[in-house]
């Protein structure tokens, strides 16, 4: 048996097979991942906003202090949905901003089932395709204190498309802090090639393993510190 050794760079096709076989073999049900994905990256989250190290006395009172979560269609999507209500529970004023309208959701996905969560709670959940919701979006980034990338996950190849392209741009003229979700949105998972446009983080926040591409490429100017976050895939299968 080779040792254990979960902090070595996996691909995408990897990870892939990874979540795979910890959902069919072990029974592990792919709601479960993102739950962990999501409130380990909201863990971090809390350190960005909190300041890692300080006393309770040095905190600031969470209520009123605003944290934006750009939102894709896909599981990195739902990640983010999961830490926008970790988040709310301690108390943030959490917003979800979604790159496309909320029924553009594969039904019955991960992603939805945390959207629909997020709605029962009452956490505001903004569209790209409502004027309004756009509107609202700009008031908002510009007085959050956390800006969260949850655009584009691991799966993403070629040139960004709109709206994400521009979403991206908007996120990197900003001042507050980025935390990116398993890798920056544009960020190639294997070679750290930019594909046309990527968020330049402060932190990344990814899941199960490093990718292949943080230390490759461009990676190491886009990822920021990057802290790996245990979503409880078997020990077994890190040891493959």
């Amino acid at each position: 048996m080779t040792p254990l050794d979960p902090l070595r760079p996996r691909s995408r096709a990897e990870m892939r097979e990874l979540d795979r076989l910890a959902i069919e073999r072990y029974g592990i049900p792919g709601l479960l991942l993102m739950e962990n994905a999501g409130r380990g990256a909201a863990e971090i989250a809390l350190a960005m906003l909190e300041g890692e190290g300080a006393g309770g006395s040095a905190r600031r009172p969470p209520r009123g202090r605003g944290v934006l979560v750009f939102c894709g269609r896909g599981n990195n999507g739902g990640d983010g949905f999961v830490l926008a209500r970790h988040l709310h529970n301690r108390g943030y004023d959490v917003r979800c901003y979604l790159a496309a309208r909320r029924d553009a959701l594969p039904p019955g996905s991960d992603a939805a089932t945390n959207a629909e969560i997020c709605r029962r709670m009452r956490i505001p959940l903004l569209e790209h395709d409502e004027p309004a919701d756009r509107e609202a979006m700009a008031r908002a980034i510009a007085s959050t204190e956390l800006l969260v990338d949850a655009l584009l996950g691991t799966g993403a190849r070629g040139p960004v498309r709109e709206p994400y392209a521009s979403l991206i741009r908007l996120l990197n003229h900003r001042r507050a802090p980025i935390l990116a979700l398993d890798l920056p949105s544009g960020l190639d998972c294997d070679t750290g090639e930019i594909l046309g446009v990527a968020v330049r983080a402060h932190r990344t926040a990814t899941f199960g393993a490093p990718k292949l591409g943080f230390a490759r490429g461009r990676g190491p100017d886009f990822t920021g510190r990057v802290d790996v976050v245990d979503i409880s895939l078997p020990r077994e299968l890190l040891e493959r």
